[in-house]
């Protein structure tokens, strides 16, 4: 029901107006997107698959198609802390990205990974509530972050980067790529957001939301 009210959203959105041109280019609160990694070209992913090893919670991993909607994830604030909706994420904001499918949250902690034996990044949760290893930190260069611009995401429990090994799995997740923690910002830790539907930040005399949205 969540997917098809999402996609009904997608369908009845209109183009914007020239004048909130400019807005619609910030990464927002409450959004939904899909994360495509700069150095790979592969979108951060997850599914109802355990890891078999680790901590055995939800894996998380990296696809190459476009149109996977397991790839969705929606923008939300730390815990206890209010994210409004359509609100610019501000570079060094602490954040939690929750998958749209299965309701869990991105999440790191000191389990190594299957394959590359770095820190393993896992999806946690109940219905989006988990706890602070769920929180990652924006790393970026400009006030707020930009849907075209380079960002990386580090992890505030650990201090690790979110990233891919370059490492791909087997079956039953032939071609998935390996997610994990790295030490420092090095190859492989580059995200940009693609498709996804964005909400704009509302204008002070608005009284409806605004969408801006690229294809799935």
């Amino acid at each position: 029901m969540l997917h098809t009210l999402f996609f009904v959203a997608l369908a009845l959105i209109s183009c914007l107006p020239s004048n909130n041109a400019a807005q619609t280019n910030f990464v927002t609160c409450g959004s939904i997107l899909k994360l495509l990694n700069s150095d790979y070209s592969f979108r951060l992913h997850s599914h109802d698959v355990k890891y078999g090893s680790g901590s055995g919670q939800q894996s998380v991993t990296g696809v190459e198609q476009k149109e996977d909607v397991n790839s969705h994830w929606t923008v939300k604030g730390q815990n206890n802390k209010m994210c409004e909706r359509g609100e610019p994420i501000a570079c060094g904001a602490t954040i939690r990205l929750e998958h749209l499918t299965t309701k869990k949250n991105l999440h790191s902690h000191h389990f190594s990974s299957p394959l590359s034996g770095e820190q393993e990044v896992s999806a946690y949760g109940v219905d989006g509530v988990g706890d602070t290893g769920d929180h990652w930190d924006v790393i970026c260069s400009n006030e707020s972050w930009m849907r075209d611009a380079h960002v990386r995401l580090r992890h505030v429990d650990t201090g690790m980067y979110l990233g891919m090994s370059g490492r791909s799995y087997g079956r039953p997740i032939s071609g998935q790529m390996e997610i994990v923690g790295l030490h420092s910002p090095q190859h492989g830790t580059r995200w940009t957001t693609s498709e996804g539907l964005y909400i704009v930040p509302k204008d002070k005399d608005s009284t409806h939301e605004e969408y801006a949205h690229t294809e799935l």
